[in-house]
């Protein structure tokens, strides 16, 4: 029997984040309800770009595809986890957890490439403000878009062919909420060794370079800010500034986890639910406090949602 078939014969057993009966229900409270803020707030943010005019532009575009994949990346996990804390059932297939690798892997990938994208609209937009118009078009907008997510179902494809490579024949128990290959592969019958420099030289020096790109741009963006002291840099100040927030966020735990493969379970438990959980939910919350036009498009929503409810006959 080859090995790929062989290691589909497995059913992993995923322990979670604790074993304690009271933590398990106080993490299905808090995680429902970070859940279901993560969804509503996301599709807030999703609708208000759609339906409010003065959104219409290249970098609330790419906010709202950017809404779209953290909605993606809360769910390709979490729901899973949830369901577990109340039935008990802990256990995921090795199809499943190839599933959840790629979608992990797809998401990430493409909010990677995303953020990028985002930096560079507002480096054109602060640097080079009359090319902006000409350069960042609406064609531009989907390329990028499209662009990100190829690059996503690329490096996903990657980390689920490594996967499917490896032997698998001890121990089923997977450290974690949700499979991805730093805890996946310590289960594997081969070095570990060298699986993690194939971990850190796919994932951690990619994120670590792309983190490095980003923070160079926006550097180079702020300083240009600086020397300005009209309103609209001041807006653009605030823009890039919660841009610059969620980048962090967001590549601080996938740096230290892709770049230290081998490290602790513990660390890296919080550290995922970090940038699975928290992350999705703290990037509409960042925009909409510090970007006025979100908030004002929010209240003519909500206005328009309250009249409406007049209107209609009692």
């Amino acid at each position: 029997m080859d090995v790929a078939n062989k290691s589909t014969m497995f059913e992993f057993v995923l322990l979670g984040l604790s074993n304690s009966w009271e933590l398990q229900m106080f993490f299905f409270m808090v995680f429902s309800l970070f859940y279901v803020v993560t969804m509503v707030g996301n599709s807030l943010i999703v609708i208000i770009v759609i339906v409010d005019p003065h959104l219409h532009s290249p970098m609330y575009f790419l906010l709202t595809n950017l809404s779209i994949i953290d909605m993606s990346l809360a769910s390709f996990a979490t729901p899973k986890m949830i369901t577990d804390y109340l039935t008990g059932h802990k256990t995921i297939s090795f199809d499943g957890c190839l599933t959840q690798i790629f979608f992990l892997h797809l998401f990430t990938g493409t909010e990677i490439i995303l953020l990028m994208a985002m930096s560079y609209d507002r480096y054109i937009a602060i640097c080079k403000p009359l090319h902006y118009p000409s350069i960042i078009s609406p064609q531009v907008c989907v390329a990028l878009v499209v662009a990100s997510w190829i690059v996503g179902i690329m490096h996903s494809m990657s980390q689920v062919i490594f996967a499917l490579t490896l032997p698998f024949c001890g121990p089923n128990e997977v450290d974690s909420f949700f499979c991805d290959l730093p805890v996946v592969f310590q289960l594997a019958c081969v070095d570990t060794y060298v699986l993690g420099l194939f971990m850190i030289s796919t994932s951690g020096i990619i994120a670590l370079s792309c983190f490095i790109v980003l923070f160079n741009s926006y550097v180079i963006v702020l300083v240009t800010v600086k020397h300005h002291s009209s309103r609209g840099s001041s807006k653009a100040l605030s823009t890039c500034t919660a841009h610059f927030i969620v980048v962090f966020l967001f590549f601080g735990p996938c740096i230290f986890i892709y770049m230290w493969p081998l490290s602790s379970f513990l660390t890296d438990k919080i550290l995922s639910v970090f940038y699975t959980i928290f992350t999705p939910i703290l990037n509409p919350i960042i925009y909409t406090l510090r970007n006025q036009e979100v908030k004002i498009a929010m209240r003519k929503l909500k206005n328009r949602f309250l009249n409406f409810n007049k209107a209609m006959p009692s």
